[in-house]
């Protein structure tokens, strides 16, 4: 249970928050010159050292979406034009990839912040440029939209690189290219010229995820605990009936992966964020605002509780809330996260991500009026990212390519490195932890700093 400080106030970190764009431009510098664009993506580190890992490039966005969050912060023309020269080279062929969910990722990751700075006044540029990165979006949004399954009880989802029967919990933060197509007012045909309304394809893969992804102790089956997550929801594609849960990365389809539990915590929390921003009239085909608003918000707010009660006391969860080899490490959820034990490895990427839904959530709860669960998720948000902003999870080390140490990417398949004398993989980094943790900070400093809130959709 995470151990919140209520009395951490988020002006407090700015100084660390300095400290890791210190560490992270020459970092980000040296991964670019080692993964130019006609290079395979880097993905997780190796004895300090990004490499490869193939399954799909799903984290080239990252690579250059990194140095867009750095610049906003610092205002490095060095990273501007890492990023800018990245986005021009290497990520077209993301923006109409049809074999995978990964499109918010990889595009509002460098599209969308390049025109989310565009709009904010920070990028000198032209009205072509702005259109580039607006006609971009707009074509992911299209491809990511194509990619639906109806389901048996009138709803569908965007299915995931693994087929039309999965339903992935990444896909929750990857929805927002599907909102900026929204946003952009964007007209998707399909055969016959058939309308494709992204924003009820939007809600209804939200809909799909929260009602069959996510737990909520109503004796779903006998492991419904609430605001447990599945990694991925399976469905007969031939007539869209639920068939059961599954997971590729996690231990269980019955336990939860921390890092899909991350995906949905912070999915949810933007996309209501996004919602309120939106007209009631484009909203009440759909069920209404109010409808909207109660099955999103009771999403949210079960997984964010989920992972306050069930992380470590400093925020750092476990890779998977089953993992068998948590029976050896005690009363682990009433102590700091233990990186370095000899049973199961922590993932600080899922704390990167979560820690940024805990604040957006958190903010949202006190702008409504819900004061007490507004500070709690708020105050949790900050004490997870302290922890993450000083060793032994920030890479100090100049010549570790990574910024977020004790990261995991698939533990079944033992894709992450152990190092010689270990039991478990440590002490490594990976694409998405690195730039959710740059997310987190910007996030915070920000809003520290009076300046306008950062949202994908601003």
């Amino acid at each position: 249970m995470i151990a919140i400080d209520h009395r951490l106030a988020s002006e407090s970190l700015l100084p660390a928050i300095a400290r890791l764009w210190q560490i992270a431009a020459p970092k980000i510098d040296a991964v670019d010159r080692r993964f130019p664009p006609d290079a395979p993506s880097p993905v997780i580190t190796r004895q300090g050292r990004y490499a490869p890992q193939g399954w799909t490039e799903w984290t080239r966005g990252f690579q250059y979406g990194a140095p867009l969050l750095a610049y906003d912060a610092t205002n490095d023309a060095a990273m501007l034009r890492i990023a800018q020269r990245g986005t021009q080279r290497a990520m077209a062929s993301h923006v109409t990839h049809f074999g995978v969910h990964d499109h918010g990722f990889n595009n509002v990751s460098t599209y969308g912040n390049l025109r989310r700075l565009m709009r904010e006044g920070r990028i000198p540029h032209t009205a072509a440029e702005l259109e580039t990165c607006e006609l971009a979006l707009k074509a992911s949004a299209a491809v990511q939209a194509f990619r639906w399954t109806p389901v048996a009880d009138g709803g569908g989802f965007i299915y995931s690189f693994n087929g039309p029967h999965s339903l992935f919990s990444d896909t929750m933060r990857s929805l927002r290219v599907l909102a900026l197509g929204v946003q952009l007012k964007h007209p998707v045909l399909a055969e016959n010229d058939r309308p494709i309304d992204l924003l009820q394809r939007l809600v209804g893969h939200a809909r799909s995820t929260a009602q069959y992804n996510v737990y909520y102790g109503e004796g779903r089956d006998a492991y419904d605990v609430r605001g447990r997550v599945v990694h991925e929801s399976l469905f007969n594609a031939n007539d869209g009936n639920y068939r059961c849960p599954s997971t590729q990365q996690g231990y269980s389809p019955f336990t939860t992966w921390t890092r899909g539990l991350a995906w949905v915590m912070l999915g949810f929390a933007e996309q209501l964020e996004f919602v309120d921003a939106l007209d009631d009239a484009m909203l009440e085909p759909l069920g209404g605002r109010q409808q909207i608003v109660s099955w999103m918000d009771r999403a949210a707010r079960a997984a964010c509780d989920f992972y306050l009660d069930d992380t470590p006391s400093d925020g750092i969860p476990y890779w998977d809330s089953g993992a068998p080899g948590l029976v050896h490490l005690g009363d682990y959820r009433r102590q700091p996260a233990r990186h370095d034990n000899a049973w199961e490895p922590v993932d600080s990427s899922a704390a990167a991500i979560a820690c940024q839904g805990l604040l957006r959530l958190g903010r949202r709860d006190r702008q409504q009026g819900r004061e007490e669960s507004g500070a709690r998720y708020w105050q949790a948000g900050l004490t997870t990212l302290r922890t993450l902003l000083d060793e032994p999870y920030l890479a100090t080390d100049p010549e570790h390519d990574g910024l977020l140490l004790h990261t995991i990417y698939h533990r079944p398949r033992q894709w992450d490195y152990v190092p010689a004398g270990a039991q478990i993989p440590r002490g490594e980094a990976c694409q998405w932890g690195d730039y959710h943790l740059l997310e987190a900070a910007l996030y915070v400093e920000r809003a520290s700093r009076g300046q306008p809130y950062y949202a994908f959709f601003s």
